[in-house]
């Protein structure tokens, strides 16, 4: 059965356990790396999500995960606020998919 799972720090995610996510701890980019290799060797994620400061250490844990898994891997912003990062990758993708900036440039 596929789960949804959140990374980052715990007291911060710990509200996503209300609405069925799974909460991974992790607090440093090295953390994250193992969190996310666990996920990829588990592979029963469809969905991961991963507070922003958390991915803005871990870029290449993030790349990596992505490279390796078919779950959908996207950022969500902390209480410090979002530095969209999300939405940077999603355009990337799309420009990639489509050979075209369709969402356009910042």
């Amino acid at each position: 059965m596929s789960k949804a799972y959140v990374v980052g720090d715990k007291s911060q995610m710990l509200g996503f356990k209300g609405v069925g996510f799974e909460v991974v701890h992790a607090d440093d980019a090295e953390s994250l790396t193992r969190a996310l290799g666990q996920l990829i060797r588990s592979n029963d994620a469809s969905i991961v999500l991963v507070s922003e400061a958390l991915a803005e250490e871990g870029q290449e844990a993030l790349a990596n995960f992505r490279e390796n898994s078919s779950a959908v891997l996207s950022t969500i912003p902390t209480h410090k606020g979002s530095a969209h990062l999300g939405f940077a990758a999603i355009r990337r993708m799309v420009e990639y998919s489509i050979g075209v900036d369709m969402l356009g440039k910042e």
